[in-house]
């Protein structure tokens, strides 16, 4: 698999990347053996890029992906996030020591003395971009951490973060049915050589061609309530996804590779961060690297799936008014 630098001065990627939320129980149960197995498939397909985060099994992720990385460590381009969420306020601590004590945790849980990108998960709503942006950027001065990332940040945000310490590489959602960010988040991270990391490119499953109910989904799957899959909705998205499936069917492509083809074609800036539960769909992502779609072939997407086309919020509501700060 070929790579992709990140951003301007960034590190470099293999050009699809994957995220390890799904292997602790998100979408349902994974078998330890399971996830290991899928681990081990990332390595082959030469997936080299593998994020994770301290709040996706309450660290167990983390220590999960620590496992699976310990004797190959150099060979990993390695990210977390710090989700100041699951932290209750504290009167005998600052803010700055609960940002350290975040990063302790993940260096401890994944087995490492720094990693490559630390991304600000979400960013706060009750306090200035600056006052967490500063103490994350300490992190870098000390060795711990390579590179910072944002996660699901508007322009604004990111124009101070930058203005404090280079924002290295964005996270948000991006797919051929959540477009949001071609407006105005997009252009700003060009202009600034910011890189993007593409997460949910499947649409939480909605593009990789297994969900057409909401049966399909387990009891303990956290998408049944997400609007996108819900009664109507679903209908409408599928009636999408169903044109969007004939068209990789006529090109010999999976849904999932004509979804991470696409996100590919909009530059070489762009990783597409996919998920997992078995082996198998990490080789059939995997695929999407060899995939060029032609500039006919793009159009007619724009076509198929425009932006703002998918009905229904891609969180649910609760969510949905601190999302992009």
């Amino acid at each position: 698999m070929q790579q992709r630098k990140l951003g301007m001065s960034g590190p470099l990627s293999s050009e699809i990347a994957f995220g390890a939320m799904a292997l602790t129980g998100v979408y349902g149960e994974v078998a330890e053996r399971d996830a290991v197995a899928t681990l081990d498939a990332v390595r082959r397909a030469g997936i080299t890029h593998i994020d994770t985060a301290e709040v996706y099994g309450s660290g167990e992720n983390e220590r999960l992906v620590g496992r699976a990385i310990a004797g190959v460590r150099n060979e990993i381009l390695l990210a977390t996030k710090f989700n100041f969420r699951q932290y209750a306020p504290a009167a005998d601590r600052s803010w700055t020591q609960v940002i350290d004590a975040s990063l302790a945790g993940s260096l401890s849980r994944l087995g490492v003395d720094h990693v490559d990108v630390w991304y600000l998960h979400r960013v706060p709503v009750d306090r200035p971009i600056e006052e967490t942006w500063g103490p994350m950027s300490r992190a870098v001065e000390q060795g711990h951490v390579r590179y910072l990332g944002l996660s699901e940040a508007s322009a604004d945000t990111i124009l101070r973060a930058h203005a404090v310490h280079p924002v290295t590489v964005l996270q948000s959602e991006w797919s051929l049915l959540t477009r949001d960010v071609e407006d105005e988040i997009l252009p700003t991270i060009r202009t600034l050589g910011i890189g993007f990391v593409a997460y949910s490119p499947l649409s939480r499953g909605l593009l990789g061609g297994r969900i057409r109910r909401p049966e399909d989904l387990g009891e303990r799957d956290w998408r049944r309530e997400v609007p996108r899959f819900r009664d109507d909705n679903l209908a409408r998205n599928f009636a999408i996804v169903d044109r969007l499936a004939a068209f990789a069917g006529v090109r010999g492509l999976t849904l999932a590779q004509l979804a991470l083809a696409w996100l590919l074609a909009q530059g070489d800036d762009v990783v597409p961060l996919v998920g997992a539960r078995g082996p198998a769909h990490v080789t059939d992502s995997a695929g999407a690297a060899a995939v060029t779609l032609s500039p006919a072939d793009l159009r007619e997407l724009d076509v198929i799936a425009p932006r703002g086309a998918a009905s229904g919020d891609r969180y649910p509501a609760e969510y949905m008014p601190g999302l992009v700060r």
